[in-house]
């Protein structure tokens, strides 16, 4: 049996909506784009959602709107990949990264002892679909000390008068926190329709807004459109429609819109979100659990907890008292069984350029302790009862091949030390 990690779910509805467009005459950004941002905000009750060409360009986005530049640090998690300090460098920012907590989200105490007077946004992931501890971090970036440090250098910090809290979002669509929409937890939640996500446009991403009240949401809106279309203030779809074809630059903008072509798909699945595709993952998690949780060996994801759940978008199951080298050979062995296992992150200090900067993974233990242990199974819609109880089956079999290896590795020393 050979099962891929995570194939972009397209079936007649994805493939009738994309030739609609097709049909229409019309590929870039258009009426499609407009109804995938409209749908978002339906899902997640946000204020606003600006659909672009990728969750790293909302993100450079979001931060240049918030004036984010040279000599400013953002917080993020060591725990992550590497976009989330991507963005923060095309901005000519400082990426402060701290550790992160057991379920694998940013630790909000590491997040307070690494607040300074530079420290203009908080970027939180929601690891494998699970929101953060957004409570927390909102009540500390709202106390009284943390606000007397932060000092504003453009009209949208003046007007926040705050650190601004984000929302690396990219594996968390549909998920929730407090019984309501994740998405409204923090000021700005980004998404990621890559290939492999929940909802996929192909490539693409989403920023939605949710802000203090003395921000005008529609003309946020307004502003973000032109500025992720190189700050033109007439888009294409409009001069096809008749209006002056005269057209004027307003901005140093970006070059960042999603095409029409790509939000077909996102707008395709996003309607059978919530009926179909969520209900799914979160059946194949559910079961995951139910069988592994029999051994001893196995550590399971948080998936939903009192306060959130999670949209089930990686199972990061972790295996008890195990290295990272025999944590690879177990992935050699379910690939072996013709299962295709990823692992959710490679810490960003023991990447090249990372390390290269200045980043050490001494000072982040407990990133290195999880991911030494984390293997990510296969989990999406199209998984059948009897692909799941192969996974499983394959999962069993290695771990417990290795674990029965250790223990002959154990007798051959004691041997050795006792002769």
């Amino acid at each position: 049996m050979n099962i891929s990690f995570s194939p972009p779910f397209i079936d007649q509805n994805v493939i009738n909506e994309v030739m609609d467009t097709l049909k229409s005459g019309w590929i870039t950004s258009g009426p499609k784009v407009m109804a995938l941002e409209m749908e978002v905000m339906r899902l997640t009750r946000s204020k606003a959602a600006v659909c672009v060409n990728s969750w790293t360009s909302g993100a450079v986005m979001m931060l240049k709107w918030f004036g984010v530049k040279e000599g400013d640090e953002v917080i993020i998690p060591a725990y992550s990949y590497c976009a989330t300090a991507l963005c923060i460098l095309h901005c000519g920012a400082t990426p402060v990264m701290v550790d992160i907590a057991d379920d694998l989200t940013i630790d909000p105490q590491r997040i307070k002892m690494a607040i300074t007077s530079r420290t203009k946004a908080i970027i939180a992931v929601d690891i494998a679909g699970l929101p953060c501890d957004y409570n927390s971090i909102k009540s500390l970036i709202r106390s009284a000390r943390i606000r007397s440090l932060f000092t504003a250098s453009s009209e949208e910090q003046r007007k926040l008068g705050r650190i601004l809290l984000i929302a690396d979002a990219a594996h968390s669509i549909g998920s929730t926190y407090m019984g309501h929409s994740a998405a409204v937890s923090s000021d700005i939640t980004i998404f990621s329709f890559h290939a492999v996500k929940n909802i996929t446009t192909a490539e693409g991403g989403c920023a939605c807004l949710n802000l203090p009240g003395n921000f005008d949401h529609n003309e946020e809106y307004k502003f973000l459109k032109i500025f992720s279309l190189n700050g033109q203030n007439k888009d294409a779809y409009a001069k096809s429609k008749g209006a002056n074809w005269k057209y004027d630059i307003l901005y140093k903008g970006l070059k960042i819109n999603m095409p029409d072509i790509c939000a077909a798909i996102g707008l395709a699945q996003i309607k059978q979100y919530k009926r179909l595709l969520l209900p799914e993952r979160k059946k194949i998690a559910e079961k995951y659990c139910s069988i592994l949780s029999n051994y001893e060996w196995f550590i399971p994801p948080t998936l939903k907890d009192y306060s959130r759940e999670s949209s089930y978008h990686i199972f990061p199951m972790r295996i008890k008292h195990i290295t990272e080298a025999q944590r690879d050979r177990i992935m050699e062995d379910i690939v072996a069984f013709g299962v295709i296992v990823n692992v959710h992150f490679i810490p960003m200090p023991m990447l090249t350029y990372f390390k290269k900067t200045g980043y050490n993974m001494v000072n982040y233990p407990n990133s290195y302790k999880q991911y030494a242990c984390e293997i990510s199974l296969p989990i999406y819609p199209t998984l059948t009862d009897e692909d799941t109880d192969y996974i499983i089956d394959a999962v069993i079999k290695s771990v417990q091949s290795q674990m029965l290896h250790n223990k002959h590795q154990e007798w051959s020393l004691i041997k050795s030390y006792r002769s």
